[in-house]
């Protein structure tokens, strides 16, 4: 038998009611928990010698219960005679002083303030599944009718669902009339429906409490069992409902199913208040095994979300086959923010952490904690910018294998390292040990292979001049200038605050070798062409800003045919163009590589970080595959020889010749 109506809009009609508890007879009908998962909120708010008005009391026992432990003066009313028949005849005997009366509730004939406290039990989201112009009408009486029967100092207690028409209703009335709002979550009404059902909503309960005139809104919310905490704006308030009901359809999804299927859900986790989530969490399902489920969460180490296992889905993917636990939750620290320690971040996860665990878990108070780590790890903000192009960034140190490393991070893609150094410990003068940039330290594996592809056209008797388009921090460039002194770098660069960057944090020289211009790429290429420069190699290390092409360096646009040319033409007759290309379309990539082909004369690549990365470069003269190998095996040496007597690494610090030439792929 359907007791559920056909549509919402019947929720607030009387016929409905009344059929409703005919049909239902004496079992009571509980809206969002009983007195017993409710109590802990209700006590605090409503004290015995309250005069309490239950309004859409239906013949739930509520009323009851709160008689049975004290309370005495109750007011029941229901827009169903049906019910209010029911009710009277249950409590006649042995709660005569309980009082239920036939009333709507947008008409209530009691005197003005004659209520200290009213208590709305899923009768609002009754009366407003809609916002049509009716519905809003009828609430406005409704709120009118609290507002008027309560008296100054009184609570209007609403226990809802909340969803967000129903919030925002509450939210712009009740502030607008002098009423102070605080928003709790009855964690026990959600716990016990998800033991009955399978499957929680969040409760909610409303307190809005009248006062005469207040000089400005007052907005608390009551989260967890701490201190209720202030909030600065309804949006605010908006925002950390819709949030932690978002989280429970997720979290009843987890409960219920496995996400092998879909790869893993992400999810970011925000304390009231905040403007940046706090941590991001990543689920992921190994194929539904039968049985008992195993499950754990794993803490990403400060410094280390940046890494290929935990930045993308593959990695994250090999972290939980290397787990073998069933479900896996990782979760990374966002760097907006400070953590106190390993113990203190477990206790701010504990919650979210049971609750997306799988169903056929023996017992949840019993995760375990997973990292690479024995400790949370650490950032250290050196400098926090704005660029014009890129939006926010930060320069940032962490440790990493007993090295401080320091990054540039575009806040837009925070998972993605811009620009790296490592740092290393020298005396001065005076004795003093300091830090400076390592400049023999490649962060990136593709500018080993490009400075290999830079030696091999060096010319040992005269100058050398090379255009490398994209600065960053200037890792590339800072090796090379310092490994070659015959060499002269152009780095083209149209983002200026990355310049200041790049010298004031990352140890770039700028003098006669080594010049930056700022300007935009294509451009500068276009007058080198016009102007008849040439380079002796030009270099393109520059990432895409748009994420929908498929591929993320270079830009689409610095692929086109007429620019190869123009490339071509600027090189010197041993000249080499050398490009990192990333991207993980196979078919863009195989295009590029076809229009480089179509453009010049001998291309040859070395792919890298499982095929996604490939360098490539390219001659206008025709060379032999052999040949192309003596060259990087000559180059790779020289490199060596140049590095190591400049002092810019060691020895022990220099590149394989052999696995460098066994790499190299020929293209034409």
């Amino acid at each position: 038998m359907n007791l559920l109506p056909k549509t919402h809009e019947e929720f607030s009609q009387p016929e409905y009611w009344n059929t409703f508890f005919k049909k239902r007879g004496k079992k009571s009908f509980e809206w969002y928990g009983e007195y017993s998962e409710l109590c802990d909120i209700l006590i605090k708010y409503i004290k015995i010698k309250d005069d309490i008005l239950v309004v859409g009391c239906g013949n739930s026992t509520l009323s009851m219960s709160l008689y049975d432990v004290g309370y005495r003066n109750i007011t029941n009313i229901d827009v169903s005679e049906v019910v209010i028949k029911q009710m009277q005849n249950i409590n006649k005997n042995d709660k005569p002083d309980l009082i239920y009366e036939q009333m709507d509730a947008t008409q209530m004939t009691y005197p003005n303030e004659r209520f200290s406290v009213i208590l709305d039990k899923g009768t609002l989201d009754a009366l407003l599944p809609n916002v049509k112009q009716d519905t809003i009408s009828m609430i406005d009486k409704y709120f009118k009718e609290i507002t008027r029967v309560l008296r100054n100092g009184g609570r209007y207690i609403c226990i809802s669902l909340l969803q967000e028409h129903i919030l925002r209703k509450i939210l712009s009335y009740f502030t607008a009339n002098n009423f102070m709002i605080r928003v709790a979550q009855c964690h026990k009404a959600e716990a016990k429906a998800k033991q009955e059902e399978g499957s929680s909503i969040p409760v909610f309960v409303v307190v809005a409490t009248k006062f005469i005139k207040l000089t400005e809104s007052i907005l608390e919310i009551a989260l967890t069992d701490g201190k209720p905490e202030r909030v600065t704006s309804v949006d605010t308030l908006i925002s950390a409902i819709l949030s932690i009901q978002q989280s429970a359809l997720i979290c009843n999804c987890l409960d219920k199913r496995s996400i092998s299927d879909v790869g893993e859900i992400c999810l970011d986790l925000h304390r009231v208040g905040d403007k940046h989530p706090r941590y991001t969490v990543y689920v992921l399902d190994q194929p539904r095994a039968r049985g008992a489920k195993s499950y754990a969460a794993f803490i990403v180490p400060q410094g280390k979300e940046t890494d290929w296992l935990f930045s993308t889905k593959e990695g994250r993917q090999q972290v939980l086959q290397s787990t073998q636990r069933d479900r896996l939750a990782i979760v990374t620290l966002r760097r907006e923010h400070k953590f106190e320690s390993w113990d203190a971040v477990k206790t701010e996860l504990g919650n979210c952490v049971r609750n997306l665990a799988p169903s056929g878990l023996p017992d949840k108070s019993d995760i375990p904690y997973l990292s690479l780590e024995t400790d949370i790890g650490a950032r250290t903000i050196c400098f926090e910018g704005e660029s014009k192009i890129s939006g926010s960034f930060v320069v940032e140190e962490t440790e990493e294998d007993g090295h401080t490393l320091r990054r540039l991070i575009f806040l837009n893609n925070p998972y993605v390292i811009q620009s790296e150094a490592r740092l290393k410990e020298v005396k001065s003068r005076r004795g003093k040990k300091k830090k400076v940039i390592d400049n023999g330290f490649l962060a990136c594996k593709h500018h080993v292979y490009m400075s290999i592809g830079v030696s091999t056209i060096l010319d040992s008797t005269n100058s050398n001049e090379i255009m490398i388009i994209g600065l960053g921090g200037g890792g590339l460039c800072t090796f090379l200038y310092h490994c070659f002194s015959n060499l002269k770098i152009t780095a083209v660069e149209i983002d200026e605050a990355i310049l200041k960057v790049a010298v004031e944090y990352f140890g770039l020289i700028l003098d006669d070798r080594m010049q930056v211009q700022i300007a935009d790429g294509i451009e500068f290429i276009k007058n080198a062409a016009s102007d008849g420069k040439k380079y002796s190699a030009i270099l393109f290390d520059v990432d895409s800003k748009d994420t929908t092409v498929g591929m993320s360096c270079p830009p689409k646009q610095f692929l086109e045919i007429d620019l190869l040319k123009m490339i071509a033409s600027c090189l010197t007759e041993n000249g080499l163009f050398i490009l990192n290309l990333v991207s993980r379309d196979s078919t863009l990539k195989q295009k590029a590589k076809d229009d480089l082909k179509s453009i010049f004369v001998s291309v040859v690549s070395y792919t890298l970080q499982d095929y996604v990365n490939d360098v490539i470069m390219c001659s206008i003269n025709t060379q032999e595959s052999k040949e192309w190998r003596n060259k990087i095996k000559k180059a790779v040496v020289d490199l060596n020889e140049q590095a190591i007597k400049k002092k810019v690494f060691v020895s022990s610090d220099a590149f394989d010749v052999s696995s460098l030439v066994k790499n190299l792929s020929i293209e034409s």
